[in-house]
Protein backbone atom coordinates (compact mmCIF):
# COMPACT_ATOMS: atom_id res chain seq x y z
CA UNK A 1 0.00 0.00 0.00
CA UNK A 2 1.10 3.43 -0.89
CA UNK A 3 2.58 5.56 2.09
CA UNK A 4 0.85 8.69 0.69
CA UNK A 5 -2.66 9.39 -0.27
CA UNK A 6 -3.25 11.14 -3.34
CA UNK A 7 -6.23 13.31 -3.73
CA UNK A 8 -8.59 12.90 -7.19
CA UNK A 9 -12.05 14.67 -7.72
CA UNK A 10 -14.55 12.89 -9.16
CA UNK A 11 -17.09 15.43 -11.31
CA UNK A 12 -21.08 14.11 -11.91
CA UNK A 13 -24.49 14.30 -10.32
CA UNK A 14 -25.89 12.07 -7.82
CA UNK A 15 -28.13 10.32 -10.27
CA UNK A 16 -25.80 9.44 -12.84
CA UNK A 17 -25.12 5.64 -13.11
CA UNK A 18 -22.28 5.89 -14.94
CA UNK A 19 -20.77 8.26 -12.09
CA UNK A 20 -21.96 5.50 -9.55
CA UNK A 21 -20.12 3.24 -11.46
CA UNK A 22 -16.83 5.18 -11.74
CA UNK A 23 -17.38 5.79 -7.89
CA UNK A 24 -17.30 2.13 -7.22
CA UNK A 25 -14.00 1.03 -9.25
CA UNK A 26 -12.05 4.32 -7.73
CA UNK A 27 -13.35 2.88 -4.37
CA UNK A 28 -11.78 -0.66 -5.36
CA UNK A 29 -8.18 0.75 -6.06
CA UNK A 30 -8.21 3.49 -3.48
CA UNK A 31 -6.02 0.94 -1.12
CA UNK A 32 -3.80 -0.39 -3.60
CA UNK A 33 -2.97 3.04 -5.48
CA UNK A 34 -3.37 5.24 -2.49
CA UNK A 35 -6.26 7.51 -3.21
CA UNK A 36 -8.56 9.57 -1.74
CA UNK A 37 -11.41 10.61 -3.92
CA UNK A 38 -13.77 13.62 -3.26
CA UNK A 39 -17.28 13.68 -5.47
CA UNK A 40 -18.03 16.65 -6.46
CA UNK A 41 -22.28 16.98 -7.73
CA UNK A 42 -22.24 19.81 -10.57
CA UNK A 43 -26.01 19.71 -10.81
CA UNK A 44 -26.12 23.20 -8.73
CA UNK A 45 -22.95 24.70 -10.17
CA UNK A 46 -23.64 26.54 -13.01
CA UNK A 47 -19.49 26.75 -14.08
CA UNK A 48 -19.37 23.01 -13.30
CA UNK A 49 -22.57 21.76 -15.28
CA UNK A 50 -20.89 24.20 -18.52
CA UNK A 51 -17.35 22.66 -18.23
CA UNK A 52 -18.24 19.13 -17.71
CA UNK A 53 -21.87 18.99 -18.93
CA UNK A 54 -22.44 16.22 -20.27
CA UNK A 55 -19.29 14.23 -20.13
CA UNK A 56 -19.46 13.00 -16.27
CA UNK A 57 -18.20 11.11 -14.51
CA UNK A 58 -15.16 13.45 -15.11
CA UNK A 59 -12.14 12.14 -12.81
CA UNK A 60 -9.39 15.03 -12.43
CA UNK A 61 -6.24 15.83 -10.07
CA UNK A 62 -5.56 19.37 -9.58
CA UNK A 63 -7.49 20.28 -12.84
CA UNK A 64 -6.23 17.47 -15.15
CA UNK A 65 -7.98 15.49 -16.58
CA UNK A 66 -7.85 11.74 -16.07
CA UNK A 67 -10.73 10.29 -17.68
CA UNK A 68 -14.17 10.57 -18.33
CA UNK A 69 -17.58 8.50 -19.10
CA UNK A 70 -15.75 5.27 -17.86
CA UNK A 71 -12.78 4.75 -15.38
CA UNK A 72 -9.67 3.69 -18.09
CA UNK A 73 -7.75 2.19 -15.46
CA UNK A 74 -4.47 1.57 -17.71
CA UNK A 75 -4.50 5.69 -18.01
CA UNK A 76 -5.05 6.46 -14.10
CA UNK A 77 -2.22 4.01 -13.61
CA UNK A 78 -0.36 5.52 -16.35
CA UNK A 79 -1.15 9.02 -15.15
CA UNK A 80 -0.55 8.27 -11.17
CA UNK A 81 3.20 7.27 -12.15
CA UNK A 82 3.85 10.19 -13.99
CA UNK A 83 3.86 8.68 -17.79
Amino acid sequence: MPAASRRLTLYGHSYCSLCEAMHAQLLGLTGELGLEIELVDIHDDPELEARFGERVPVLCDAGDEICHHFLDESELRRYLSGG
